[in-house]
């Protein structure tokens, strides 16, 4: 089993910047695909960002070029830089990890995090 726990939501201005760590205990995710993933009030789970466990990474339209996934396999954790932060930013961020498929699709992912707020106020 895998436990991920998400930290580093907060409120934030927009066109500021947040780092999301998610840090993995259990068992070591360095092997697995870990993404990102928000749900804004009244809206779908939708995908953010992933990272493979040779480091290749994924993202959403709506982030390229300002958000940025990494990982710290000594720290056995993920971290999603978010800069130039805008109001529709705002969500519950999720780490996940191990998907069964497509990397993009939140329902093939086996083992999730708790979530941690991010607020961009306009």
């Amino acid at each position: 089993q895998v436990q991920l726990v998400e930290s580093g939501g907060g409120l934030v201005q927009a066109g500021g910047s947040l780092r999301l760590s998610c840090a993995a205990s259990g068992r070591t995710v360095t092997y697995y695909i870990v993404g990102w993933f928000r749900q804004a009030p009244g809206k779908e789970r939708e995908f953010v960002a992933a990272i493979g466990s040779g480091g290749s990474t994924y993202y959403a339209d709506s982030v390229k070029g300002r958000f940025t996934i990494f990982r710290d396999n000594a720290k056995n954790t993920v971290y999603l830089r978010m800069n130039s932060l805008k109001a529709e930013d705002t969500a519950v961020y999720y780490c996940a990890a191990d998907p069964r498929g497509d990397v993009y699709s939140p329902q093939v992912y086996n083992y999730w995090g708790q979530g941690t707020h991010v607020t961009v106020s306009s």
